[in-house]
């Protein structure tokens, strides 16, 4: 049976919760998504063994729930010095095997930052590393999707790599596996000049497993409002979508844990 499109709308838990508790939240409130970060705290990927893992997995399956796994885009997958590049390596290939103990159906991953005097170093090494993780990623079963992440301002020293549609394809013009695919950011597209529709227009739609959604203004800065207190235009968004074959999931993330619930409703009936 399709699932309905309220029920392809998924809910960003990131930190808020301990993993167990945000899946016992999403089934009294009837999510099948959920997207959380293992980072910190009882979250973190080193404080799952194969007990406690297998108690998730048995919950996510009663409950009908799919799970995505979230990287710290503070981490910086661009990384090239000594030492601390193989530990963003180590850091990746945790989380793919975090995805595979917990029976995850994907990992957001992100391209890096740079400081503008290093773009071309920091892209090669950003996606010789991706290469890397998606090599390994075949070998346990997990998925990887790349995320388009957000603009800086432009006199920031520090810039996130993938955040327009030129850098983002990129990476995934050069990686073809089963293992790799696309997280859309919506709102960051709506940040720089080709918008949205020059990335719906541009980017391999069947390649994308996760819409990202939160509001913001045309052409501003990161942020992630709720819906109504930005300028994105989420019916057109949805039509456009929806009527290109996007069967995918969509993933709230704004706001309260009530903003995001509230907005499924929302979301449901603009489409």
């Amino acid at each position: 049976m399709t699932a309905s499109f309220r029920d392809r709308i998924g809910i960003d838990l990131g930190r808020k919760l301990r993993l167990e508790d945000g899946i016992d939240w999403a089934a009294r409130h009837g999510v099948r998504h959920i997207d959380v970060q293992l980072d910190t705290g009882d979250n973190a990927f080193t404080r799952f063994d194969a007990a406690r893992a297998g108690a998730i997995r048995d919950a996510c399956a009663r409950h009908g729930i799919h799970l995505g796994l979230h990287t710290l885009s503070a981490v910086n997958v661009a990384e090239y010095a000594p030492l601390v590049g193989e530990a963003v390596d180590a850091y990746l290939r945790g989380y793919i095997d975090a995805s595979a103990l917990l029976g995850a159906q994907w990992i957001v991953v992100h391209a890096g930052f740079h400081f503008s005097a290093d773009i071309d170093m920091r892209m090669r090494a950003g996606l010789e590393r991706l290469q890397r993780m998606v090599a390994y990623a075949e070998t346990k079963g997990a998925r990887l999707l790349l995320e388009n992440l957000n603009k800086e301002p432009a006199d920031a020293e520090v810039h996130y790599l993938a955040h327009t549609m030129e850098e983002w394809r990129y990476y995934y013009e050069r990686i073809d596996s089963p293992a790799f695919a696309l997280s859309f950011t919506a709102n960051h597209a709506h940040l720089v000049p080709e918008g949205v529709e020059g990335f719906l227009a541009a980017m391999p739609l069947d390649r994308v497993a996760e819409v990202r959604l939160a509001d913001c203004f045309r052409n501003g800065k990161e942020e992630h409002l709720c819906p109504g207190q930005g300028d994105f235009d989420f019916p057109g968004l949805f039509r456009a979508l929806e009527a290109r074959g996007y069967r995918g999931y969509y993933t709230n993330a704004f706001g309260s844990l009530d903003d995001m619930l509230v907005a499924r409703d929302s979301f449901a009936r603009m489409l």
